[in-house]
């Protein structure tokens, strides 16, 4: 499976544990050129999706907010 996939399946709490172990390792230092470059590629790739997924909460808030009274769920237009 590409890790674009993994990435995409993951909850706001996997990515971001997973972006703080990231950055963690890039802090150390330790891992040679190309793992570092590997690894700051893959944080972009969860900080979007981080990004994504509180974007979308926040959309769904807004709109059960604006119902008023009416809390009913329904999707966010433009949603998944």
């Amino acid at each position: 499976m590409a890790e674009s996939t993994k990435n995409e399946e993951m909850t706001f709490e996997q990515a971001l544990e997973s972006l703080t172990e990231t950055v963690k390792a890039l802090e150390e230092g330790k891992l040679p050129l190309d793992k570092s470059l590997e690894a700051f590629e893959n944080g972009i790739k969860l900080v979007r999706l981080c990004e994504s997924k509180l974007d979308a909460a926040e959309n769904r808030v807004r709109l059960l907010v604006s119902d008023g009274e009416n809390t009913d769920e329904r999707p966010f237009p433009g949603a998944d």
